[in-house]
């Protein structure tokens, strides 16, 4: 009884131990047949890039409606058209821009106030950004960087004597503000940049109104970004000035 009861058990425990190891070949061969699908899911588009003999893809969007176009891998991009009324904003506008940095480099040695001198770190800061940003612009479409010829900077391409731009300080106003110090800087300071940002308005006006001008995607948004920000900064300016005055008066 104990033999047969025995080779019951050893049949029992032989036919458990195949079927455990069917199942783990099972297992196996799929996780093996999923890692083969992967690997050739994967492999398939780098394959595709290295055996493909035409070469990136270009294509060119087309307008509202219409399809797109597939080009020629050797299709070169060019810069988009621009006009003189854009090239001269720039040159005007960098012209513009450093006598504003020029002003708030006077503040720390003429002003303790704190108020004004975040104004004009600000200003300072993100003019100086911009006036690399049109460098480069005119820089990248070989126009000149200023409307002065060279060896002569108060004198514009056609020889005559280079117009300040619209808002800028004269030489008389620059020079009142260099003398200036404590609360008479301050107004000096807040009534001269005002004046100044009142004429980028000025200059961002007249390119957009001049047929054919700010249509570059980067003249526009340049143009736009600087009118928003001299309105806003205006107003603080507005803000500063009232109040530097009715301090006085007390």
């Amino acid at each position: 009884m104990l033999g047969c009861a025995s080779q019951r058990k050893l049949h029992f425990f032989r036919r458990r131990r195949g079927f455990l190891d069917a199942r783990k070949s099972a297992v196996l061969g799929g996780t093996l047949l999923v890692a083969s699908f992967l690997a050739v899911f994967y492999e398939s588009p780098a394959r595709a890039q290295r055996t493909d003999p035409s070469g990136p893809v270009v294509v060119q969007p087309g307008a509202p409606g219409q399809p797109s176009k597939r080009l020629p891998p050797s299709t070169q991009a060019t810069l988009p058209k621009w006009s003189q009324a854009d090239v001269k904003f720039m040159q005007g506008m960098i012209m513009h821009h450093s006598q504003a940095v020029e002003m708030t480099a006077m503040i720390p040695s003429h002003t303790e106030n704190k108020d004004l001198r975040s104004l004009g770190a600000r200003i300072s800061s993100s003019q100086s950004d911009e006036i690399k940003l049109m460098q480069r612009w005119l820089a990248a479409r070989g126009e000149p960087i200023s409307m002065a010829m060279p060896g002569m900077p108060d004198m514009d391409m056609s020889g005559d004597p280079i117009p300040l731009m619209p808002g800028m300080l004269t030489p008389e106003q620059m020079d009142a503000l260099r003398k200036a110090k404590g609360v008479e800087f301050d107004r000096l300071f807040l009534t001269g940049m005002i004046q100044h940002h009142n004429g980028a308005l000025i200059m961002v006006k007249d390119l957009f109104d001049t047929a054919g001008a700010g249509q570059d995607a980067d003249i526009f948004d340049f143009a736009t970004d600087a009118d928003n920000t001299q309105r806003a900064e205006i107003k603080i300016m507005q803000g500063m000035l009232e109040k530097n005055t009715s301090e006085e008066k007390q």
